[in-house]
């Protein structure tokens, strides 16, 4: 790693990352994919290969959100957990894609009155076929390949879509049920008892073998600091913006850029976990 790569590790404007301290990566907010979830995947990848970082702690307040860019996370975490220890502590919410992310950890601790699991996946999305008609409105479609177009909301989907669309969120259902399996060390049909999309506070999530133990993210990083063998300190780390990107970040593109992410995951990225 180059000693540019490592002054992307900051916990503020220009340090570098304490050594020997663990790491703290925080997933907060929905999982939209796109460039966001890159950026995300990059840190995870250079606390992984940075020898300054004994361990990570994954901070997790986030409703989840779509089912490609959930996975994409989990499989970078799994990576760094190959490597290093990390542990999950769940603040806020640590539901549906960002509890599939959680899985990649050791141990996962949780706030006592956190909201946990939602596993499940849903594929959602408008049908205006009836509006447009009131409103005098038609859509031309010419198509190669009978179910290119799947999901079109200009008009009714057909048995053989719905089977389909249906066939990929089952594929979906049953991965993240298989890595609950394996991150919790829980038998199937266990699994497929609590994956009914519904929630439970963080004490009822660890007698149900969801969650380790209660406990706030102090206590993450004591654990992740025991695992590794060193002091129970802690730093928050993010990847560094370009100069260019934190003036313009002043000026509104960050807002912009949370707004494109929203009406790009509503518009086009149908699969949510």
């Amino acid at each position: 790693m180059t000693l540019r790569d490592l002054r992307a590790l900051v916990p503020g404007a220009s340090r570098l990352f304490p050594p020997g301290r663990v790491a703290i990566v925080r997933l907060y907010g929905p999982i939209s994919g796109g460039a966001r979830t890159a950026d995300w995947i990059e840190l995870v990848r250079r606390l992984r290969e940075s020898k300054k970082v004994p361990a990570v702690v994954l901070d997790i307040d986030s409703p989840g959100g779509s089912a490609t860019a959930s996975d994409d996370m989990f499989l970078a975490l799994e990576r760094l957990a190959a490597k290093k220890p990390l542990v999950a502590a769940i603040r806020g919410t640590g539901a549906s894609g960002s509890y599939l992310a959680a899985m990649a950890a050791r141990r996962i601790v949780s706030q006592p009155h956190a909201v946990v699991g939602s596993i499940g996946v849903i594929s959602a999305g408008p049908r205006l076929p009836r509006l447009l008609d009131r409103l005098g409105v038609s859509v031309s479609e010419n198509r190669a390949g009978r179910l290119k177009g799947i999901g079109a909301p200009w008009r009714d989907e057909t048995e053989e879509e719905r089977a389909k669309e249906q066939a990929i969120v089952d594929a979906f259902y049953d991965a993240f049920v298989a890595r609950v399996m394996r991150g919790r060390h829980l038998p199937e049909e266990r699994v497929r008892e609590l994956a009914t999309g519904e929630v439970w506070l963080g004490e009822e999530a660890v007698t149900l073998g969801l969650v380790d133990e209660v406990g706030d993210l102090e206590r993450a990083v004591e654990l992740a600091a025991g695992a590794a063998g060193v002091p129970a300190l802690a730093a928050p780390v993010r990847l560094r913006r370009s100069l260019f990107g934190r003036l313009a970040g002043r000026f509104g593109t960050t807002l912009a850029g949370a707004v494109a992410d929203e009406i790009e995951a509503r518009l086009e990225n149908r699969l949510r976990t």
